[in-house]
């Protein structure tokens, strides 16, 4: 075991080498334009990309023409949400969102509201979920669209995808799911969950960064949306501009590795997961545990250390990699809304650090890591007890 431990798998992920097998020869042999149709250098990145549309595809359970390549899920959103708002599908101006989207999700939602969209907003319970009902009474006449992640990237809560979208399907509202956190993590299978559009990134299963995807349903009904780039008709049309070839590549051997392993891969991270919250649980008192306690992704902990600055922890202990929340809002200097959405006090949830592992973490780190944090923990603690003035 070395160190620094790496355990902010929730942000990016390691690129496994077998991905970078794939994408280096597109970088220095293979590396023509794949819309070059005229020689063998665009043929054969074609043909790269087709594969890993393919690979893809079958990860998710859709058909290889569904699956529109971008820049990576906060595009993908982006341009589900608001290439549906523009293509008047539908014709409403009401969409449905959850308080714990992540911010991709919120910004745009709050964008669209500048151009006359309503946006119905759900709280969530103690454990971040939305159930059903919620959604089903959310839903109006006006409603075009209902956008729920599927699994939280702070504290790993899963939503009954499956339920929801059936609600969605009922009424004949379009469903889009964020499964970022979920796909190479659970089962994904998109025509199971009745979902009209998912979003998700190659970087977050050890894939590259730079190469995402949206799925887009084909039929029954066929998802129809204006694109956000114009310029070249790549992509079917949605998304214009010269394909990353090698990072697409790597998406797709990504997908390939994920749907082979992932329940051998999941398995062992999950009883790694468990075995530091427990390590945690046993050597720090008073720490709570975030998220639902079942309905989870199986490499997220989130945890709470009451009284204790998570900014402090993450100081006092540089030799392990952790956040306090999402990394696409470590710029902020207010609590994680997620944590105050499933009603932590302020104070709380700015003392709390989401923990993510992945295939490449070991039992060796687990280990260094129950015990350098519940060390840094313990020492805080005693600190903040000499701080206080007797009375």
């Amino acid at each position: 075991m070395t160190t620094p431990v790496y355990l902010d798998n929730h942000a990016t992920t390691r690129v496994d080498p077998r991905v970078v097998d794939v994408m280096l020869p597109l970088m220095t042999e293979g590396y023509g334009n794949a819309a070059s149709r005229q020689h063998v250098f665009g043929w054969e990145a074609e043909a790269a990309v087709e594969l890993a549309r393919k690979r893809v595809a079958a990860l998710i359970g859709a058909r290889p023409e569904e699956v529109v390549f971008t820049s990576g899920a906060t595009e993908s959103i982006n341009l589900a949400m608001k290439g549906i708002a523009e293509s008047g599908q539908g014709r409403g101006n009401h969409i449905v969102i959850a308080a714990t989207e992540h911010r991709a999700v919120l910004d745009t939602a709050a964008r669209l509201t500048r151009y006359g969209f309503t946006v119905a907003t759900l709280s969530v319970d103690g454990t971040g979920r939305v159930e059903p009902d919620a959604v089903a009474a959310s839903i109006t006449p006006e409603t075009i669209l209902v956008c729920l992640m599927a699994a939280n990237n702070e504290i790993g809560t899963l939503h009954p995808v499956m339920e929801i979208g059936a609600v969605c399907r009922e009424r004949g509202v379009l469903f889009h799911t964020d499964a970022t956190q979920a796909v190479g993590k659970i089962p994904v299978d998109v025509s199971a969950w009745n979902v009209d559009m998912m979003s998700f990134s190659a970087h977050k299963m050890h894939g590259p960064k730079g190469a995402g995807a949206l799925y887009l349903r084909g039929a029954r009904p066929r998802v129809r949306l204006v694109p956000l780039i114009d310029g070249g008709g790549h992509e079917r049309g949605l998304r214009s501009g010269t394909l990353n070839v090698p990072a697409i590549a790597g998406f797709g051997m990504a997908a390939e590795i994920v749907r082979k392993e992932m329940d051998k891969d999941s398995a062992r991270v999950r009883a790694l997961r468990d075995r530091l919250v427990a390590g945690l649980l046993a050597g720090v008192p008073g720490i709570r545990v975030n998220g639902h306690p079942v309905e989870r992704l199986p490499h997220n902990a989130n945890i709470t250390f009451p009284g204790i600055q998570a900014d402090a922890m993450m100081m006092a202990m540089k030799d392990i990699a952790v956040s306090s929340g999402s990394a696409c809002s470590t710029a902020s200097p207010e609590p994680s809304h997620v944590l105050r959405a499933i009603g932590l006090s302020r104070e709380d949830a700015l003392s709390s650090l989401r923990f993510g592992l992945s295939r490449f973490t070991n039992a060796g780190e687990i280990d260094y890591a129950i015990d350098r944090v519940t060390e840094t923990a313990r020492a805080l603690m005693n600190r903040r007890r000499l701080d206080v003035p007797a009375l």
